[in-house]
This record gives structure tokens, C-alpha cells and sequence, in this order.
């Protein structure tokens, strides 16, 4: 009798699971890729291309920006028309989107294919999680959850690895065609293994809840982009307004329809709502993390494109060796100890960023910082996942793997581009300042100043034009960055401390986590 009840403890899996579930985390895989492919090459495109720093911003945040805008209303649509038909459709679309990036001729087109490239893993990202939810149950679910968590973030972190590669040998064209091989394999697998389902025909989409969602995301992301930029000082006002509105006019949305997008009576439950915050910051620190290193290991240290994607790795080994445990973590303590655990860790990482990282850091000095960001997100990823999927009902596996979705392209849009906006707003003030403190400073004209603080790569395009000045323009420069770079990691110490600070007041500790969860299986309607 016992080994009967433990059998039933230990939930549901699909026949074929482990084909089914490395199947998901290959087509995860070449979303995740993706987000982090460009990281590495942004200097090289900066140079190439004469891109302002708002400009590899954009490059850079592009196909997050994409996948967080769609990636709701497509969850809806799976659980409407079918899941195995969102995926197979996703990765059909990732394929011409990399050709255009790979081969985009200016920055415009670029993000135009970074963009589109993020809408398909719109169509495909989400449904991987439904899937797992709707396939598996009970502790086997989170173990499905936690390997998901785990091997997909690891495929995201070998991105600048494999994207780095590349450029010791090829142009920064050639990272944004890393994955059309495993796009077109995960076209196959996801074909042939994944089970085909027809969707819920009873089910009704809110069409319009998904445009202005769309449009809301969008919106919100280009805002903080551009906000470092005085020229485009009106386009931020329009953008920020257009967010507002839209964003208002989502929850008035969603209150009123019959059947609503984003069913706010459960977002509203805490094991929710706070785990979707939780996961907002972990994942878009992450994502800035990665996208402020690459940088400074380049610009600053000198780093050579494979060296500086190969720095990844320690935060890789990390989340793998993690994540697994995590699980068990959440089981015996609950979701709240767990993520508070991540979150102490990439604290961690991020103060050590701010005190260690100047123009002397040796490689340590970055993989300790990684190490902890690894960990953090290992430990806090399942937890953020697994209590979403477990506070809706399985028929609203499409909201909850959407939101799981959004915690990592939403936050690392969002977080993505704050940083990035506070890194390019420290370096252009600390470099203006250098310059008003120069005793050459009469000597340089406005252009010249505007050259040296657009960007870091337009610096050192400045500093080939005039050898003579090259290492005075140089040193500047990487003090400059040094000093947006600190500045930045300082801010994201404190969002990830307030994030914590959330989790710490309102998220139920594990006996009333145990007891909510147990309520919305046996009442999901509520």
C-alpha cells in the first residue's frame, strides 16, 4: 500500500518523457540562445555599423523586446488552436528572422530582425512550459520544471561562448546565424515527438487584450531605451504616455471581459504575483549581468570576443549544478526560503561587481561575480516557475507559462534596458566631465565630444582617426565605462534588495504555501 501512495505522490509524465522534455528544451534552447547571442559581438557592430550606445542598446534588447510583447497573447493562442502548432510555427519563423539578422546591412534592419526573431520565440517559448504542465504533474513536474530551468538558462549562457568563437574567426554577421542549424532541428523534434493537441475550441481569446498588451510592452521598453538620449527626449515622453494608456487600458480590459487575457482574480493570489516579480529581477539581472560584462570584459580589459563569451561559463556551471536542487529545496522549505536564497546570492555578485570591476580586475574578479549570479538564479529560477504553474488551473497552462516567460524577456527587457540606459548615461556624464577637466579641453569641439560620448566604439574609432591621442582618448574611455558600469550594478544591487524585501513580506512561508496550492487544486475556479 505504501509504495502505491508513493507512486501517486510522485504525479503524472507523459509516455516518452524524457524525448518529449529534451525536445521542449531544444526548441527553449533556440530562443534562449538568441537573447544572448549579440551580447559579445556589440562592440564589433559598434564599430561596423557607427552605433550609438542607445543603438546596441536596441540590437541588444531587440528579441527580448519581441518575445516579452507577444509572448501573452501567444500563450493564449496555444491554449486556444493548439500547442504542438505554436511551436512548430515559432521555430519555422526563427529560421528566415536569423538569414535577415545575419545578414542585415544597418542597424535599422538589425533590430527590425531581432525583433521579428523575438516574436517567434513568442510563438514557440510559452508553449514549452504549457506543455510541461499540461503533460506532467505533481513532484515530476517539478523536476520537469527544474531540468527546463536549468539546461535552458545553461543554453543561454553558451551563447556569448559560441558567438564569441565565431568571431575570432568570422564577422559579427556569423552570430546570428549560430542557431539556424538548431532551429531547423528543433523544427524536427518538436514535429515528431511533441503531442499533437488540437487546442480547447470552447476556449475564447481576448484578441484585443493581446494587441494592447503588445503595444503596452512595447512601448514601455523603447521608453527606457531612449531615455539616456536628450535628442530623443519627445519620443520618450510619446512612448511613456502610449505605455501608460495602453496599460490602463489592459487592466480595464481584462476586468470587464468575459473571458480575460490575463485573468487578474488570479494573478492577484500572492504565491502569483509575487513569484512573477521575484522572477522578473532574478531573470533580467541575469540579462544585464551578461549584457554589461560582455562590454566591460571587451572594452575594459581587452578581452578577446572567445575569452569574454568563454567568462559565461562559471555562471553556466553553476545554474546546472543548482537548479536540480533547488527543486528539492522548494520541497522540503518552501518557495519564499528559496528564492530569498537566490536572491542573497546575486546580491552578492552584484556588490562585488561594483568594488572589484575597474581596469585592473583579473579573471577572478569577473568569474566570482558570475558564480553568484549562476547560483542565484539557479536557486531562484524552479521556485518562480513552479509557483505560478501551481496557483492557475491546468486549462490556464497558457497564462502561467506565459508569465514564466515574461519573468525572463520582460525582465531582461526591462532590467536589460534600465541598465544599459544607466550604463550609457554614466559614461557619457563621466566622460564629459573628464574632458571639462582636461587642460586640452578649449581644443575639442562639440563634435568631437559627441564622437567620444557616444559610445565607447565610437571612442575607439576617434582614437584610429588621431594615433597621437589614441591612448589619452583610450584611458578616458574605459574610466568612463568603469565608472557607468559601477553605477549600474549599484542599481541593480538595489532592485534585487527591493525585490527581496517583496518576496520577504508577502509571499507565504512554506506551511501556508502548502496549504494555498492545496486550495487552488482542489477550487481552481477560484
Amino acid at each position: 500500500m505504501m509504495s502505491t501512495t508513493d507512486r501517486i505522490d510522485e504525479g503524472t509524465a507523459p509516455a516518452r518523457s524524457r524525448a518529449i522534455l529534451a525536445a521542449l528544451i531544444l526548441v527553449a534552447g533556440v530562443a534562449n540562445i538568441n537573447l544572448a547571442v549579440a551580447n559579445v559581438a556589440l562592440p564589433d557592430i559598434g564599430k561596423d555599423l557607427d552605433a550609438s550606445s542607445t543603438q546596441l542598446n536596441l540590437i541588444a534588447v531587440g528579441y527580448s523586446l519581441g518575445l516579452a510583447a507577444s509572448v501573452l497573447y501567444f500563450g493564449a493562442l496555444g491554449d486556444r488552436h493548439g500547442r504542438k502548432r505554436m511551436l512548430v510555427f515559432g521555430m519555422a519563423l526563427s529560421i528566415p528572422a536569423s538569414l535577415v539578422a545575419g545578414f542585415a546591412p544597418d542597424v535599422t534592419v538589425l533590430f527590425g530582425a531581432r525583433l521579428v526573431g523575438g516574436i517567434a520565440a513568442g510563438l514557440a517559448f510559452p508553449t514549452t512550459l504549457a506543455v510541461i504542465t499540461a503533460l506532467w504533474s505533481g513532484p515530476k513536474r517539478t523536476r520537469a520544471i527544474a531540468a527546463w530551468s536549468a539546461f535552458g538558462g545553461a543554453i543561454s549562457a553558451l551563447g556569448p561562448v559560441m558567438s564569441g568563437g565565431l568571431l575570432e574567426v568570422f564577422s559579427w554577421h556569423s552570430v546570428f546565424l549560430v542557431t539556424l542549424p538548431l532551429a531547423v532541428l528543433a523544427l524536427a523534434v518538436a514535429w515528431r515527438l511533441v503531442p499533437t493537441d488540437t487546442g480547447d475550441e470552447a476556449a475564447v481569446v481576448d484578441n484585443l487584450g493581446g494587441v494592447v498588451s503588445i503595444v503596452m510592452v512595447g512601448a514601455l521598453v523603447l521608453a527606457i531605451n531612449f531615455a539616456p538620449d536628450g535628442d530623443q527626449r519627445l519620443q520618450v515622453y510619446i512612448l511613456g504616455a502610449i505605455a501608460v494608456v495602453a496599460g490602463a487600458g489592459f487592466v480595464w480590459r481584462q476586468l470587464h471581459v468575459r473571458v480575460p487575457l490575463f485573468d487578474l482574480r488570479i494573478a492577484a493570489r500572492r504565491t502569483f504575483w509575487v513569484a512573477a516579480v521575484g522572477g522578473l529581477i532574478v531573470f533580467g539581472t541575469l540579462m544585464g549581468a551578461m549584457f554589461i560584462g560582455q562590454q566591460y570584459m571587451q572594452n575594459v580589459l581587452g578581452y578577446s570576443t572567445l575569452a569574454a563569451g568563454a567568462t559565461i561559463l562559471p555562471a553556466t556551471a553553476a545554474m546546472v549544478v543548482v537548479a536540480p536542487r533547488s527543486a528539492r529545496l522548494v520541497q522540503s522549505m518552501g518557495s519564499r526560503f528559496t528564492l530569498l536564497s537566490g536572491y542573497a546570492f546575486i546580491v552578492a555578485g552584484m556588490v562585488f561587481a561594483m568594488f572589484a570591476w575597474d581596469e585592473n580586475a583579473h579573471f577572478w574578479h569577473v568569474a566570482v561575480v558570475y558564480v553568484f549570479v549562476g547560483i542565484g538564479v539557479g536557486l531562484a529560477g524552479t521556485p518562480a516557475s513552479q509557483s505560478l504553474t501551481g496557483s492557475v488551473p491546468v486549462q490556464r497552462a497558457g497564462m502561467a507559462s506565459s508569465m514564466s516567460d515574461l519573468q525572463r524577456d520582460l525582465g531582461g527587457a526591462i532590467l536589460q534596458s534600465t541598465l544599459g540606459a544607466i550604463l550609457t548615461a554614466g559614461y557619457a556624464k563621466q566622460l564629459h566631465q573628464s574632458i571639462e577637466d582636461s587642460p586640452q579641453a578649449g581644443q575639442v569641439t562639440q563634435q568631437t565630444e559627441n564622437a567620444l560620448t557616444k559610445s565607447f566604439s565610437s571612442a575607439e574609432v576617434l582614437a584610429e582617426r588621431y594615433p597621437q591621442y589614441a591612448d589619452e582618448i583610450i584611458s578616458a574611455a574605459r574610466d568612463a565605462f568603469v565608472h557607468g558600469d559601477k553605477v549600474a550594478y549599484g542599481a541593480a544591487a538595489g532592485i534585487v534588495l527591493l525585490g527581496a524585501l517583496i518576496v520577504l513580506v508577502f509571499y507565504p512561508d512554506h506551511e501556508g504555501e502548502k496549504r494555498a496550492m492545496a486550495e487552488f487544486a482542489a477550487k481552481p475556479d477560484l
